[in-house]
């Protein structure tokens, strides 16, 4: 696919968006209509308030956001992100957002990479339903181990304490976006950080999330 052209008509055609019963807090797809909530929802509590997942993890889209992350296809990012805003309309409006905050990276992992494809993301979500973008004030003050290679207990190991929000808020509804969601350890402690903060909701965003499997 040449530079500068966000997704080809055959793989467009591929992305299909979760449908069906979901977990009432993350959103995962659930395997049927009686269940709330997904097995890990049901076992440990959340500190993001809710949540939702654009599409299912699979091969296709594993490529397409390493090549967002890793092989410089920003234009990927903005893909998504004006695609999330028309699956995800209704759900944003339904919880009177406030602005958006992108997950950062932490300046190390920003300065090796050049950008944040969380953050490009958002910002096409952003203008696409016309909600604010606030940059630069949630910090990732630990440079986490990739989240990729660890197990779940780990990872919630990993990200404690890893953000921190910069000055203070005054009960605001915030969205937050992200490319992935596995375990939700990384929304979890940007929650932490927010709610500290004095934010009054934190909902989170993500272009793909996995499923019970």
């Amino acid at each position: 696919m040449p530079r500068g052209r966000k997704i080809c008509d055959g793989c467009k055609d591929r992305l299909i968006p979760i449908t069906g019963p979901r977990c009432c807090k993350c959103s995962k797809p659930l395997k049927n209509s009686e269940q709330e909530y997904c097995r890990d929802c049901s076992r440990r509590t959340h500190l993001f308030d809710q949540g939702i997942g654009i599409f299912p993890y699979s091969t296709l889209l594993q490529e397409s956001l390493f090549r967002l992350k890793y092989g410089k296809r920003q234009e990927y990012g903005a893909f998504y992100g004006e695609l999330a805003a028309f699956y995800a309309r209704e759900q944003a409006k339904k919880w009177k957002i406030d602005y958006i905050i992108p997950v950062p990276l932490h300046r190390k992992r920003l300065e090796k990479r050049g950008y944040n494809q969380a953050e490009i993301i958002a910002e096409a979500f952003g203008k696409k339903l016309n909600l604010p973008v606030k940059k630069n004030r949630l910090k990732r003050k630990v440079n986490t181990k990739p989240q990729k290679e660890l197990d779940p207990a780990e990872r919630r190991k990993n990200m404690r304490g890893a953000f921190t929000f910069e000055g203070k808020l005054e009960g605001e509804k915030i969205l937050l976006i992200d490319d992935i969601y596995t375990t939700g350890s990384t929304l979890d402690e940007a929650a932490r950080a927010l709610k500290k903060a004095g934010a009054g909701k934190v909902y989170f965003l993500v272009i793909a999330i996995g499923s019970e499997g």
